[in-house]
């Protein structure tokens, strides 16, 4: 094994798959830590159907025949770019056959100490190696930043935890879970603890559940100029961030608030509907203000137009999403990590994913408050992926010219 690469990819889920994938063809000398897809392998609740369209599930490659339409129609798959929901299990099958053709070599280790020596980084694994890199890149997912409101910090970690926590959901058999939340996150874990048998009911601050609009595959002109369609939704508005994320980046900071705003509402696929309404109770228009344990159970104070209410539930799930925060990954040296410009929490990055760090990376949600609302989703790794590694390739190149 090398002890020096040119570029440490840190991250093997979708961002840090497709970036590999793309150095791998262009030669770059690089190594990848992480466990494979560990989000959704680990954390994503079995039997759950992606929210996102066929054409909005792929990893990036550079090779033809790479996108999860062409592994469907090898395997005698359905699929539709839009009308056919895609099985999670199906998106891990492909996302195996993905990485097995172009990156094999993923290492499948995690890292437990990046630092910056004088000209070089240092990247120290759980095995206990330590790898010296020219380039790191950050592509670390939603993995460090589970997000929970701090009113229900209260509650013990026995009565309380995060939806990130939760595959499978057997243990909650026969018992009362509330889920917190009104997003794809709640509405599948609301749905897969019913069918494991728990009495469930979701606690939303909005007024009614929103759900992704049915794809008709029959839309006018008409229709196509007054919502077009985009990887991350619908719409002028989201047309723009998914096709633009490099005017977006140019955008003044409150524009890129507001846009980044408009796209984090929550909404759940749109054949999950059928599975929550008149089937699971709804506590919708109520926010938590209290939470406490009392003789074991959780005990919650919801506040809603017709004033205060207490639920009192055996565990409480906080579907409740993801935040980047730069604090909050583990691996990051305190020295480094004092060194790294930030955009609110998030690092702020060049238009190239470069922090003001040289030679730091950082990919996919971290950089969301840069690029916009594309980078919070999978279809992202479609632009940041070739972009990044085309830089990549450019400073290598450049710098081994020179030393020449």
């Amino acid at each position: 094994m090398k002890q020096t690469c040119e570029v440490a990819v840190i991250g093997a889920g979708p961002y840090g798959l497709s970036l590999a994938a793309h150095l791998r063809a262009r030669g770059i000398d690089y190594r990848i830590f992480g466990k494979p897809m560990d989000t959704w392998n680990a954390h994503m609740p079995k039997n759950m159907t992606l929210k996102s369209e066929g054409f909005a599930s792929n990893l990036s490659s550079p090779a033809q025949g790479s996108k999860i339409k062409n592994y469907c129609e090898k395997r005698g798959i359905a699929y539709s770019d839009r009308s056919i929901p895609i099985t999670l299990g199906t998106y891990l099958d492909y996302a195996q056959s993905f990485r097995d053709r172009f990156i094999p070599d993923v290492e499948e280790t995690l890292v437990t100490n990046l630092s910056r020596g004088a000209d070089l980084f240092e990247v120290t694994l759980e095995t206990g190696e330590r790898v010296l890199a020219r380039n790191v890149v950050m592509a670390v997912g939603v993995t460090w930043f589970a997000w929970t409101p701090d009113v229900l910090a209260p509650l013990p970690a026995a009565l309380l935890s995060h939806s990130y926590a939760h595959r499978d959901v057997e243990r909650f058999r026969g018992k009362e879970v509330a889920v917190v939340g009104s997003g794809s996150s709640a509405i599948d874990l609301a749905h897969l603890l019913t069918d494991a048998g728990a009495s469930v009911r979701i606690v939303a601050r909005r007024k009614e559940l929103q759900f992704n609009s049915i794809p008709d595959g029959g839309e006018s002109l008409f229709d196509w100029i007054q919502k077009p369609p985009s990887t991350i939704g619908r719409g002028w508005r989201s047309y723009f961030c998914a096709e633009a994320p490099l005017l977006f980046y140019r955008l003044p900071r409150d524009l890129k608030d507001r846009a980044i705003a408009s796209h984090m509402h929550p909404a759940a696929g749109w054949f999950m509907r059928e599975q929550v309404e008149g089937r699971i109770p709804l506590m919708t228009g109520r926010t938590p203000i209290k939470a406490e344990a009392k003789d074991g159970r959780a005990v919650l104070t919801l506040a809603s137009a017709a004033g205060e209410e207490t639920i009192c539930v055996d565990h409480v799930i906080a579907a409740t999403g993801y935040q980047p925060d730069l604090d909050r990954l583990p691996f990051l040296d305190p020295a480094l990590n004092a060194r790294i410009a930030r955009s609110k929490r998030s690092p702020l990055v060049s238009d190239r994913f470069e922090t003001s760090v040289p030679g730091l990376y950082a990919t996919g949600l971290a950089a969301m408050d840069m690029f916009g609302p594309l980078l919070r989703f999978m279809v992202g790794a479609e632009f940041a992926a070739p972009r990044l590694a085309a830089h990549l390739d450019h400073r290598i190149t450049r710098t081994e010219t020179r030393a020449a």
